[in-house]
C-alpha cells in the first residue's frame, strides 16, 4: 500500500503555538516506523509546506491517506478528507492524533472512512493490513461514521522507534522557541494526577506507564539533534526514575539539553533530582502553575499549593534552569486579578509565561458546566486553549483580552525579561518576536471586534 501522512496546518481562526514553535510530527514517525517494512510511506508536513494537499496526491498516488489532528484541526482534516476524495474516492482517509482518542465522534464526515481512538499503532497497522487484504474492517479502538465508541484498554507501549528519517528534509526547521533545532521524545503515557482541566487521562484510562529507560537511552543515542523536548504528559513522577535518567545520560555521555514538563511539587519536593538533572542538560522545565491563588489551584484539584510553585520557581532559577509557566485566567477574573497575576509574576521573576483562558474541554470534568459560551462546541478552530470560549463575568470580552495582552507585554517586554533573553542570540530573538507579532496581532483583531 502507499500511505500518505499528513500533518494539517491550523485553521487561520486558530490562536497556535505554531507561531513561536513548531515540532516534528512524533506521532506520524511512529506510524512510517510500524508500517514501512510492509509499505511504501510519505510524510508531508502542511505546517512547513507552500504547496497545496492536491499538489501531494499527484505527487505520491497514495491508497490511503492519513491525518494527525488536535481539536482545533478538526475544520482542516475534513477539508482535507473531501480535497482526498475529489482527487480520488478510492482513497482510504484515516484520522486521528489526541482529540480522536477523546472524542472521536467529532472526526464523524462522509469524506473520513475511518477514525483511529485507541492502541494507535497497533490498529493503525492492523487496519492498513485489512485494506490491502480487501477485508471488512472491524477492530476494536477503530469507527467508521454512525459506530458507536466503545472502551478499549489504550495501553500501546511502541515495539519500534519512530522513522525520523521520513521528516529529514525538515528537520532543521523544527523548533521550540529557543531550543532550535529540536526533536522529540517520549518516555511516558498518561498522568497519575487528576487536574478537572486536563484530558491527559482520560487518552489512558487513568493508566499511567513508562517506558524502560536503557530503551529511551538508545532511542536518544540515534537523535542528531542536541535540544530535546521529552513530550510526556508529566516526565516529574518518580524521583527515581529521573535520577536513574541521569545516570545513564552520564554513562553514555550524551550531551543533550533538555525541555520537559513537570509539576511544581515534584520540583518543590526534590531539589537535590532537578540539581543532578541540571548538571546533565535539564534546560527548561514547562511547570503547570496555573493560578497564584490557593482557592482556585483548589478548583482545579491540582493538588499544589502557592507555596510549592513559589519554591519550585525559586528551585529552577537558582540551578538555571528555564520555567516556562502555564497559567489559568479565571472567566469570572477582574482587572484586579490581572493586577495581581502581574504582581506574582513579576515577583517571582517570571518571563516566559503562557496565559491560558479557563477552556472546558471536551472530555475533561469541566465540560458541560458552562452553557453561556461565546464559541459553539462544533467551532472547533477556536477551541485552542488561546480564544475565550465561555463569556467572562467580570469583564467584557474585549477588556478581557486587552487586560490578558497588557500582562503579556508588561512580563515579557521588561527590561530583565529582555535582557535575560539575550544570551540566546540574536536570530533566535529575532525569529521568536516575529511569531509573537502574529500571536498578538490575532488577539487585536478580536480586541477591535470586541
Amino acid at each position: 500500500m502507499k500511505v500518505l501522512l499528513v500533518r494539517p496546518k491550523p485553521h487561520p481562526d486558530t490562536i497556535g503555538l505554531q507561531s513561536i514553535m513548531v515540532c516534528e510530527p512524533l506521532e506520524l514517525e511512529y506510524l512510517a516506523a510500524a508500517i514501512k517494512e510492509r509499505h511504501q510511506v510519505e510524510l508531508v508536513d502542511m505546517i512547513l509546506e507552500k504547496d497545496s494537499l492536491e499538489h501531494f496526491l499527484v505527487r505520491y498516488r497514495p491508497d490511503v491517506v492519513a491525518v494527525t489532528a488536535y481539536i482545533s484541526h478538526i475544520p482542516v482534516v475534513k477539508e482535507y478528507a473531501k480535497a482526498v476524495k475529489q482527487f480520488d474516492t478510492a482513497i482510504t482517509v484515516v484520522a486521528g492524533g489526541v482529540h480522536a482518542e477523546v472524542v472521536p465522534e467529532d472526526f464523524f464526515d462522509e469524506n473520513i472512512d475511518y477514525v483511529v481512538y485507541a492502541k494507535g499503532l497497533a490498529n493503525f497497522s492492523l487496519l492498513i493490513g485489512e485494506l490491502e487484504a480487501g477485508s471488512r474492517v472491524s477492530l476494536p479502538g477503530v469507527l467508521s461514521k454512525g459506530q458507536t465508541k466503545v472502551p478499549v484498554d489504550n495501553r500501546d507501549l511502541p515495539t519500534v522507534f519512530p522513522d525520523r528519517t521520513i521528516t529529514a528534509k525538515y528537520r532543521d526547521q523544527y523548533y521550540y522557541m529557543y531550543h532550535q533545532p529540536c526533536a522529540l521524545l517520549k518516555t511516558s503515557y498518561g498522568c497519575p494526577f487528576s487536574c478537572n482541566f486536563c484530558y491527559c487521562r482520560e487518552i489512558t484510562g487513568g493508566s499511567y506507564y513508562v517506558r524502560d529507560l536503557e530503551e529511551v537511552i538508545a532511542e536518544l543515542l540515534l537523535i542528531k539533534e542536541r535540544e530535546i523536548y521529552i513530550v510526556d504528559d508529566n516526565f516529574l513522577v518518580d524521583p527515581i526514575r529521573v535520577e536513574r535518567f541521569c545516570e545513564l545520560l552520564q554513562k553514555h555521555r550524551l550531551d543533550k539539553r533538555f525541555l520537559i514538563y513537570g509539576r511544581a511539587d515534584f520540583i518543590a519536593e526534590h531539589e537535590e533530582t532537578i540539581a543532578k538533572f541540571a548538571q546533565v542538560g535539564l534546560r527548561a522545565v514547562i511547570v503547570g502553575i496555573e493560578s497564584p491563588d490557593s482557592t482556585e489551584l483548589a478548583q482545579y484539584n491540582k493538588q499544589s499549593s502557592v507555596e510549592s510553585n513559589e519554591r519550585a520557581i525559586n528551585i529552577l532559577q537558582k540551578y538555571q534552569v528555564d520555567c516556562y509557566a502555564t497559567m489559568i485566567m479565571g472567566l469570572d477574573w477582574d482587572k484586579r486579578d490581572f493586577d495581581r497575576l502581574f504582581r506574582w509574576l513579576s515577583k517571582n521573576k517570571l518571563q516566559f509565561v503562557n496565559l491560558q483562558p479557563l477552556t472546558p474541554m471536551p472530555g475533561t470534568i469541566l465540560q458541560g458546566q458552562y452553557t453561556d459560551l461565546l464559541i459553539a462546541p462544533t467551532d472547533y478552530a477556536k477551541w485552542d486553549l488561546a480564544n475565550l470560549v465561555v463569556k467572562p463575568t467580570g469583564l467584557s470580552v474585549r477588556s478581557y483580552y486587552l487586560q490578558m495582552l497588557w500582562v503579556y507585554f508588561k512580563i515579557t517586554l521588561s527590561p530583565g525579561s529582555l535582557f535575560k533573553n539575550l544570551r540566546y542570540g540574536l536570530l533566535p530573538n529575532l525569529k521568536l518576536s516575529l511569531g509573537v507579532t502574529k500571536i498578538i496581532w490575532q488577539y487585536l483583531q478580536k480586541i477591535i471586534k470586541g
